[in-house]
């Protein structure tokens, strides 16, 4: 039997990763210790929406919750950039920091003025590191330029193309990239040539395009992923729901000691 490859993916989804991440993690460690195997986190830093990395901690003293998100350099990129290639504006680490003290525990404020990183996702991805999630878990990222080349073909995609100075992530329709500005209402770009890596999957086509490179054994999922993830896409993989968690939404801030 092949070993086994134990995958679950997700956006960056936070300064401090959201309670469900957390229990993916945990979830694909005891699958691990049950049945050995190598852990794979698919990194989709390719997602371009900002509601992805929104924060919810807990106020120390009142137990209020109150919601941290990063800043971005404009507004187009707040809208339409990979969150890899969301820029972070200078002044946001030492202004959040000074927030955060009422949220968290010294040791998560340490880490949090320690990291180095100018776009969210691999803010967020040294922020998972220094709380030792990532220890012996291989991580891979959708909006590497190998793994993109290395991954299937796929009709239904988004597309990383140059607008207004910024690099945009367009949904390709029809044969057309577009900007989705809400409801019905889209924003036409110019047609232009692009190469494979610049195309991500969409939400429909991700776990085939993922599976393409990761060949995984077994995936974690987790709720939302549930309604919508269609098996048949990738019948050599056993499904596995997440473990439970209560307040799923917030943010996970333990460190280790």
């Amino acid at each position: 039997m092949s070993t086994p490859v134990i995958c679950f993916g997700q956006q960056p989804c936070g300064i401090l990763p959201r309670r469900f991440l957390y229990a993916k993690f945990v979830t694909a460690r005891r699958l691990q210790r049950e049945i050995g195997g190598e852990i794979v986190f698919f990194y989709h830093d390719s997602d371009h929406d900002p509601r992805e990395t929104q924060t919810t901690l807990r106020h120390h003293k009142t137990d209020a919750p109150h919601t941290l998100n990063f800043a971005f350099a404009n507004k187009l990129q707040r809208k339409f950039s990979p969150l890899f290639l969301k820029r972070i504006p200078a002044d946001w680490q030492p202004h959040t920091a000074r927030e955060l003290g009422a949220y968290v525990a010294p040791r998560a404020l340490e880490a949090f003025r320690a990291v180095r990183a100018d776009n969210v996702a691999d803010f967020c991805l040294e922020m998972y590191r220094a709380m030792g999630l990532l220890d012996g878990v291989r991580v891979v990222r959708s909006g590497d330029r190998a793994v993109r080349e290395a991954a299937c073909d796929i009709a239904e995609c988004f597309v990383d193309v140059p607008h207004q100075g910024e690099i945009v992530r367009a949904r390709l329709l029809d044969g057309v990239l577009k900007l989705h500005e809400g409801g019905s209402s889209y924003v036409t770009l110019a047609a232009q040539p692009f190469a494979k890596a610049q195309v991500s999957p969409t939400r429909d086509s991700r776990l085939r395009w993922m599976q393409s490179v990761i060949h995984c054994t077994h995936y974690i999922c987790g709720a939302g992923e549930q309604a919508y993830l269609n098996p048949a896409d990738a019948p050599e993989i056993a499904f596995v729901p997440r473990d439970a968690i209560e307040r799923s939404d917030e943010a996970w801030a333990e460190f280790p000691s």
